[in-house]
């Protein structure tokens, strides 16, 4: 495929230029100099008039003070001849064969923005990726990927926001030692007070039957003086009593009354306990419920890990324009920078490579207002354009060598030898 550049281009009376001829290098940078509002980046204007159509056309085309109106020349190095002349400007574009075509020929390899380049480098952040990520065919993957990873952060950071409001509540919450696992039921504490006052009873009842012996002891005791005729019979009687009192008083020798004074005392403090259980269980349920969001909120991450990687994996098999250009979270990214923080030349750098890839037959950009770089800077930018084949008309408010031609009042009045930077091929001249 032909890469088509600039030749030659001769202008005369627009706006403020007068004569200007100009066969600008084929590859690397042609700096317009001169001192403001002398005509320079009317030669820009020019050239996209020219090539770019009437929507580039200027309000006032004519040069003030001139008689005569606009006329434009331009060789292209695909041997196409574009002139506008005539009251009306009138585009004319002639092929090799000399068959005659018009803007719809132009267009076909002349890029827009490589005619107003600066509406890209002006353009937001997010609008210059997305016309890279269009350009090299992943615009609408990517967009998915973005979307679906938005919609993960958003989850993930409810996820991790409520994750920590949960810790932080479990942390803040009141807790006790040596207290059930369960709150404790008042019924069985108080059927366990039965069952020892029912025992305590049984063992009143033996107590009283030891009396019952010791009484009929004296009786019988008391029978036996009167009755000292029944004395055989008592005394057997007695003997049998004495045993049977023998046995009563060795069963209840080791008969100890449990004590209820703990139960009682559960009891009346069962609604503290409980108090203090409920607290512990709901002191683990918000710990849990603490663990479980922490559990998504990592799982989501993963997710978001996953689909950044497949992002990178996606750019990293896109045809990019530049190597070492990129976009992340929506911007472009050229060296690990982002555009703010890219050097001028390497703005200069992405900007070129990114037109030359919207359209690869074109093989030239314009630029406006190259002072705002140093001359280091240009350097570097013009060995890039060197090296990658590429043309770039510039124009730059200075007089110093490091200009391919001087402008002044609408004319080139001067050409400065060629410096250690540059070794342009252009002549220049009025006619």
């Amino acid at each position: 495929m032909e890469t088509v550049k600039i030749n030659q281009l001769e202008i005369e009376n627009v706006k403020r230029v007068k004569a200007v001829k100009i066969e600008p290098t084929a590859n690397g940078l042609t700096v317009i100099g001169g001192r403001n509002s002398q005509g320079k980046t009317s030669v820009l204007d020019s050239i996209a008039w020219a090539l770019g159509g009437d929507r580039y056309k200027p309000s006032q085309a004519q040069r003030d003070g001139s008689v005569l109106p606009p006329q434009l020349h331009v060789e292209l190095s695909n041997g196409l001849i574009v002139e506008r002349k005539g009251k009306n400007s009138d585009l004319k574009v002639i092929d090799p064969s000399g068959r005659k075509g018009g803007q719809q020929l132009l267009n076909q390899f002349v890029e827009q923005l490589a005619l107003d380049l600066p509406k890209f480098m002006s353009a937001s952040g997010k609008d210059k990726a997305q016309t890279l990520l269009q350009i090299i065919g992943v615009g609408d993957q990517l967009a998915k990927l973005e979307m679906d990873e938005q919609k993960l952060y958003q989850e993930r950071l409810y996820i991790g926001r409520t994750a920590d409001q949960k810790d932080k509540f479990a942390k803040e919450m009141e807790s006790y030692d040596n207290v059930p696992k369960e709150p404790v039921s008042a019924s069985e504490l108080i059927r366990q007070q039965q069952d020892i006052l029912a025992r305590n009873g049984e063992n009143q009842r033996k107590r009283e039957r030891v009396s019952q012996y010791e009484y009929l002891v004296n009786t019988k005791t008391e029978e036996v003086v009167r009755l000292q005729q029944q004395l055989q019979i008592k005394q057997a009687e007695l003997q049998q009593i004495q045993a049977d009192l023998q046995i009563a008083k060795t069963s209840a020798l080791d008969l100890h009354d449990e004590s209820t004074e703990e139960l009682e005392r559960n009891i009346t403090e069962i609604d503290e306990l409980n108090r203090k259980v409920r607290a512990n269980l709901d002191k683990e349920k918000a710990e849990e419920d603490a663990r479980i969001y922490k559990n998504q909120y990592d799982a989501l991450t993963v997710q978001i890990n996953d689909i950044r990687q497949a992002k990178l994996d996606l750019l990293k098999g896109a045809d990019l324009p530049l190597p070492g250009l990129s976009v992340q979270d929506g911007e472009l990214i050229y060296q690990g920078f982002k555009w703010d923080n890219m050097s001028g030349s390497d703005q200069l750098k992405v900007a070129t490579a990114i037109v030359r890839k919207l359209n690869p037959q074109c093989g030239f950009v314009l630029l406006d207002k190259l002072e705002q770089m140093d001359l280091q800077t240009m350097q570097e930018f013009g060995a890039w354009l060197e090296s990658q084949g590429l043309q770039a008309i510039a124009t730059r408010v200075s007089t110093g060598d490091e200009c391919s031609i001087i402008i002044e009042d609408g004319t080139v009045v001067e050409q400065p030898a060629a410096t250690d930077m540059q070794a342009p091929r252009w002549k220049a001249g009025e006619f």
